[in-house]
């Protein structure tokens, strides 16, 4: 049988040396979604030598116009999406040793899959879960590779840890703005150009190369024509609670947690996050999700089949569900 990985092993610095380097090493891509498939597909074509996914949902046919890997038929079965991709990744590499986890990431539930883990794509949809990842992986010492993407824009980064500036250094320095899919929309090649950097930068990782590395913030607005390439090193910050010289790792305690309660006979969920809720900002960017009423405390949106009523403490909650993990999935795609 001809060599499958030839081409890749041409390309000089890969090679032989790194191929056989690619094959030993383990990575895992928590998120299977848009970036999660992509990364996925791109690392099982060139031969990792073991993949670990997570995540907690099935595919709906709202995913396939940019995630990779599903099918109308997954959708109509609604499949797990680890499982669905699972499948499709095996029928692609069957040499790759792939284990899927349909399960809800969190310090405790994550933490014993990132042994002999080598490396983490961030393939997320929220925040609140990159936040406690990265405090995570600092305190662990893994690398991992944070990408995001909505409308035409995305951006992607490089955090290793006590070398670079880590998420929480970047945030303090560049918050997000809040959009999210499910508000601004996305077209997929915002999706394949964040994918091209993270799984090019974990190429790069798996072979050693780290005088090759990216030491930027790459940002990008395809529909503008916008690229850019921004130092970040300055933001590092000795004083950071994940990455400083005395972090503490907030996002890991308990009570900078998101939490979530079922409402007692009341078909709702109150999920409360550990921030304040900026009105303004939210109503702004939900405004293309729906019709949105408020006043000074609270905001109301009716989504799909739900009423969703933010309130300025941090406090959501979410009419029409007694689910919690629906109620979470619903907070995400809203909130981001």
């Amino acid at each position: 049988m001809a060599d499958r990985y030839s081409r890749q092993k041409l390309f000089k610095p890969i090679g032989t040396v790194g191929q056989q380097k690619i094959g030993e090493k383990h990575i895992l891509i928590l998120g299977c979604g848009a970036l999660g498939t992509a990364n996925a597909e791109n690392l099982v074509r060139a031969g990792i030598g073991k993949l670990t996914i997570i995540d907690r949902d099935y595919v709906e046919f709202s995913n396939l116009h940019r995630q990779h890997l599903f099918t109308e038929q997954d959708a109509i079965d609604q499949i797990p999406k680890v499982i669905a991709a699972k499948s499709k990744l095996e029928a692609i590499n069957s040499n790759v040793l792939i284990e899927a986890h349909i399960l809800d990431a969190t310090a405790v539930t994550l933490r014993p899959l990132l042994k002999e883990v080598d490396l983490v794509i961030d393939a997320t949809d929220n925040f609140d879960t990159r936040l406690m990842m990265n405090d995570l992986l600092q305190q662990l010492h893994i690398p991992w590779i944070y990408g995001t993407c909505v409308g035409s824009t995305g951006m992607s980064y490089t955090i290793l840890p006590k070398q670079t500036p880590c998420l929480h250094c970047l945030l303090d320095a560049a918050p997000p703005n809040g959009a999210t899919c499910d508000s601004a929309g996305i077209i997929s090649p915002a999706v394949q150009m964040v994918v091209a950097h993270q799984t090019t930068e974990a190429l790069k990782l798996l072979i050693g190369d780290s005088d090759s590395l990216r030491t930027t913030l790459v940002t990008f607005d395809l529909w503008n024509n916008h690229y850019q390439m921004i130092k970040v090193d300055k933001a590092m910050d000795s004083a950071c609670p994940a990455c400083g010289m005395d972090a503490t790792y907030p996002y890991l305690h308990y009570e900078a947690t998101t939490k979530t309660e079922i409402l007692c006979g009341r078909n709702t969920v109150q999920i409360r996050a550990n921030r304040e809720m900026q009105l303004a900002e939210l109503a702004n960017h939900l405004k293309s999700v729906g019709q949105v009423k408020g006043n000074d405390f609270l905001l109301s949106l009716d989504y799909q089949s739900y009423r969703v009523v933010f309130f300025q403490d941090g406090r959501t909650l979410i009419h029409g569900t007694d689910s919690i993990e629906n109620a979470k999935k619903i907070y995400y795609q809203l909130v981001g």
